[in-house]
């Protein structure tokens, strides 16, 4: 009776015919107190959170929790998921019905109980997986020994006295797999610890510093570390007991996610190896398809020749179907040059790729290679901006994500070259190590010639792509990249460059204005011109040049990329040259004759003949007058200068009896009875004369 009063508290609604109650919320539990539950109802909530109570599903697929409808909310458990004691504990008290009772002890023709046994052994310790299978081991000795002849009370003291278990709990094992069948025994026999004892509190002070401490992002080494600092400038001067550390060790891995913590301690980085790495496959591309363009900087001092030593940069392009790298340049910088170059030394050798792979370095997302591209993210885009290289020959363009090198493939032929080329016989001394802590002891010793580098860095990249064995998807542990890209692309569809594309390629370009006067380009300390240019005077036009070459002319295209002419190098003459001088006499005649015949074409009218179209009376100026009116008010020391002075205003009897007063005190008092808004300066001092 009392069980069942406590019941109709809990849910008054709540009927028991037949069939019975069989959904149960976390306080209702806790308040019928069943064995292998806490009377708590956090503690409910807690193991069902552990256990995945929510998530389980019978035999039939149906979920075995579910929101309550009942006042407060909150979502109500299936008998199914209680533990075996709990549930015969409520069969017991007669609070569930027939159905119910034989979901929970697993003697109906629905398994589901039986699964979620399996369920929950399949996520306990192999410490509890161990017991259970020796718990087993014992039960199938004694059945032996029964099948020999022995009854079961000889047949259990037998193997008591063998296996050093008592008998007694021989028995146990036996009550805990009654009615079960023989492939279902094993997580009956598994212990199920459920702990009696209280959680310990945590002061909630304490626990707010100790995770605001552990969770920095500087990510203090240890927890232990953080434990004591807690403990002794925190918890002990307040008076406050902290529990045992694995106390908050597993108070943290139970309220924390693991996410959280990563995310905190290491930063967005790490946090994105908590999920597998994307996984791509070039299976649907060809070679030339798909091209990767990035820098790298070599570890290694070389001398330029200007006799300055640093470390070369190297722009490469490297096919992303079969790996293999294509062509390459080698620079002090990473530039705009550097790519354009290795991309017509890309597309002379092997043609133009249908795409780009690449990063929004300055050297790629220049205006010389993706000027105008849509997708381009750095720099502004304007209308009036230069088509850049890829741009122009219809070449699309696909971003890698910044500071992410797992998206770039090359990045993997970088680490390969680190290990086979830079440290290789000829850069002994050279060598500077791949980290400032890695240097090598004959760090510096020398630095090797560009040339004899260029050589050597060349042959690296002819075995890297002729190396056989590649385990990549294409090369499949068998093949090179040279034989992958040449397998594809001898059926692939390339575009072939043609001497119009090559000069794009090595031509740079830039937008300038043309002097206002002439129509000529300043541009690099150098003067270009034509009688073609005098047309463009002052217009904004772009042109196209060799930075290798400025000695040679310069080719003018509009800003619509059409072109316009070109501009020969203006060269510097001697002072005294006198067939520069005579050169310069006929540019300058013929182009007197040019214009003199263009004028004449014109049929322009004669001064006289203008006029007389032209000639009409004066009608002299039309009266206007203003429609607003602003009105002019003086004030301060311009006010009073406005106003009429009298007479009077400067005699002493108006200020003063002239006797009291000497002359500048007379002077000084007029000017008060004149402007007695602004004070006279202290300062003031008169001559009386």
């Amino acid at each position: 009776m009392t069980v069942l009063h406590t019941l109709s508290i809990i849910s008054p609604t709540t009927a028991l015919p037949a069939g019975g109650k069989q959904w149960f919320t976390a306080a209702e539990l806790a308040d019928l107190k069943l064995p292998g539950l806490s009377s708590a109802k956090r503690k409910i909530n807690e193991l069902a959170q552990a256990e995945r109570w929510a998530l389980r599903t019978d035999a039939t697929g149906m979920p075995l929790c579910r929101p309550h409808r009942g006042r407060g909310g909150g979502v109500e458990y299936h008998i199914a998921v209680l533990p075996p004691a709990a549930s015969t504990a409520l069969v017991r008290k007669g609070l569930v019905g027939d159905a119910a009772q034989s979901a929970a002890q697993g003697e109906a023709a629905n398994d589901a109980p039986v699964s979620q046994l399996w369920s929950w052994f399949d996520q306990q310790t192999e410490a509890v997986k161990a017991d259970a299978r020796a718990k087993l081991a014992i039960i199938d000795q004694v059945e032996a020994l029964e099948a020999a002849g022995l009854n079961r009370s000889a047949a259990i003291a037998t193997v008591a006295a063998r296996s050093k278990v008592g008998a007694s709990t021989i028995w146990t094992y036996f009550s805990a797999i009654a009615g079960a069948e023989p492939h279902d025994r094993l997580p009956r026999l598994a212990p199920q610890r459920k702990g009696g004892g209280e959680t310990a509190e945590v002061d909630a002070g304490a626990w707010a510093v100790f995770l605001s401490d552990y969770l920095r992002k500087e990510g203090p080494p240890t927890l232990s570390s953080v434990y004591r600092r807690v403990q002794s400038e925190y918890c002990a001067p307040r008076g406050i007991v902290l529990p045992h550390m694995k106390t908050l060790k597993r108070k943290l891995e139970r309220e924390v996610p693991h996410p959280v913590i990563i995310s905190s301690r290491y930063g967005a980085d790490a946090l994105r190896a908590v999920i597998p790495a994307q996984q791509r496959t070039v299976a649907d591309l060809s070679a030339m398809e798909l091209v990767n363009i990035d820098g790298h900087k070599w570890d290694v001092f070389v001398r330029w020749p200007d006799g300055s030593i640093g470390r070369p940069m190297m722009v490469g392009i490297q096919d992303v179907y079969s790996r293999k790298i294509l062509a390459w340049r080698i620079g002090e910088t990473e530039s705009a040059v550097l790519t354009r170059l290795a991309f017509a030394d890309l597309f002379r050798d092997f043609g133009i790729p249908k795409a780009c792979l690449m990063d929004n370095g300055r050297a790629f997302a220049s205006k010389m290679i993706t000027g105008g591209a849509k997708s381009r993210f750095r720099f502004k885009i304007k209308p009036e901006e230069p088509t850049g290289l890829l741009t122009s020959l219809g070449i699309a363009i696909h971003w890698a994500l910044p500071f992410r090198g797992s998206s770039k493939p090359i990045e993997r032929a970088w680490r390969d070259l680190c290990n086979s080329v830079a440290n290789r016989p000829e850069f002994a001394g050279a060598y500077t190590g791949n980290t400032v802590l890695n240097k090598p002891e004959n760090y510096g010793q020398k630095a090797v010639d560009l040339e004899e580098f260029k050589r050597v860095v060349a042959l690296g990249i002819e075995a890297h792509n002729a190396q056989l064995g590649r385990n990549t998807e294409m090369g499949r542990g068998q093949h090179s990249f040279d034989q992958v890209f040449e397998a594809s692309y001898a059926t692939a569809s390339v575009g072939k460059a043609k001497p119009e594309h090559l000069r794009m390629a090595l031509l740079a370009s830039d937008v300038v204005r043309c002097d206002r006067k002439d129509g000529s380009i300043k541009a690099y300390q150098n003067i270009y011109w034509s009688p073609a240019m005098s047309a463009l005077a002052g217009q904004r036009v772009i042109v196209r040049f060799d930075p290798d070459d400025l000695h040679s002319e310069v080719h003018v295209y509009s800003l619509n990329n059409a072109y316009l002419a070109s501009a020969p190098l203006q060269e510097r003459t001697g002072f005294l040259d006198v067939a520069a001088a005579g050169r310069r006499a006929r540019q300058e005649g013929e182009l007197r004759r040019n214009t003199k015949r263009q004028t004449e074409l014109l049929g322009l009218m004669q001064g006289e003949k203008l006029a007389a179209l032209l000639a009409s009376d004066p009608k002299g100026p039309m009266p206007v007058s203003p429609k607003v009116v602003r009105p002019v008010r003086a004030r301060g020391q311009m006010a009073a200068a406005l106003k009429p002075v009298t007479q009077e205003a400067f005699t002493p009897d108006a200020v003063a009896s002239p006797e009291t007063l000497t002359a500048p005190e007379r002077w000084a008092a007029a000017m008060d009875r004149l402007n007695p808004v602004a004070p006279r300066p202290p300062a003031l001092r008169l001559v009386d004369e």
